[in-house]
């Protein structure tokens, strides 16, 4: 990715989309009038909803405070993945984790039909993604559509706390099934967990592979399918959002935050966190 990003919220005209939020804390325009369902709370759900995004659509968060999940059900879209900017496209997700920059945008002549949900992350509260959770994905997004759909009209409507509790479970049931795909293989899961601990070690693919008892050529084909990515892509991805939350929650030197996600040279790292984050890590700090 070469071009800068800034934070930016540009919805244009041409935009449509509604939205069901928890609360009536957040003020922002586009928020104005959102019908209102507590029950979301009990997922840290701060709000959700539908769109149909069209250029000049174009969103630019430095740094989102809980995970934001989106799901494609028609056209497609850009949206910053692994630093830089991936198609998402109809059965296509993404779900971006805390203290990222999270970025969005309308390709011009297409339609960009999408469903979301933006989660606030609790410290109490068991981490919604993962160490094995995938970042883009292959996910039928409309059983969630239709869910956030009837959430909304519920939320405008009758609001039985009963019917807006189970499109809650709902939605929070679909997000599930996306973010945790080794729910049945808890080899793959305890691996990342593992990883994800000690992210400062000299991980290797042997070494990996030998963690779960299967071949190193086995779990490169497991990853890919589940993550998108190689085994060890995904330890510097591990080590990149590490990284991240270091820089957003401590006032660590950047040296020693390399040090700790396990790079000695610190310009290797500051590299490596351009190249997967989109900025360096200075600059990660300075829009804190």
């Amino acid at each position: 990715m070469t071009e800068p990003l800034i934070e930016t919220h540009i919805h244009g005209e041409d935009t449509e989309f509604r939205v069901v939020r928890s609360t009536t804390n957040d003020k922002r325009p586009w928020l104005k009038g959102a019908p209102v369902c507590q029950a979301l709370s009990a997922h840290q759900i701060v709000h959700a909803g539908v769109m149909t995004a069209r250029e000049p659509y174009r969103i630019v968060r430095q740094h989102q405070s809980g995970v934001y999940f989106l799901a494609c059900v028609g056209g497609e879209g850009r949206v910053l993945v692994d630093g830089r900017w991936q198609r998402c496209a109809k059965g296509m997700a993404v779900a971006l984790p805390a203290f990222m920059a999270n970025a969005f945008h309308a390709v011009k002549g297409k339609d960009w039909r999408c469903v979301w949900v933006r989660y606030e992350q609790a410290l109490e509260q068991k981490p919604l993604l993962s160490s094995s959770s995938p970042l883009m994905a292959g996910f039928d997004g409309w059983p969630l559509h239709h869910a956030v759909e009837g959430l909304i009209a519920e939320a405008s409507g009758p609001s039985s706390p009963a019917a807006m509790f189970h499109w809650v479970e709902l939605i929070q049931m679909n997000v599930a099934r996306f973010v945790q795909p080794w729910q049945h293989d808890d080899r793959l899961w305890r691996l990342w967990e593992r990883v994800s601990r000690h992210v400062g070690r000299d991980w290797t693919l042997p070494a990996l592979a030998a963690e779960v008892h299967v071949s190193p050529e086995h779990l490169r084909r497991l990853c890919r399918k589940a993550l998108g990515r190689s085994p060890m892509q995904h330890v510097i991805w591990l080590r990149m959002r590490k990284a991240a939350e270091l820089l957003a929650t401590t006032d660590a030197k950047i040296e020693s935050v390399a040090k700790a996600v396990g790079y000695v040279n610190p310009f290797v790292f500051s590299n490596t966190f351009k190249k997967w984050i989109g900025w360096r890590p200075s600059e990660h700090r300075q829009v804190q």
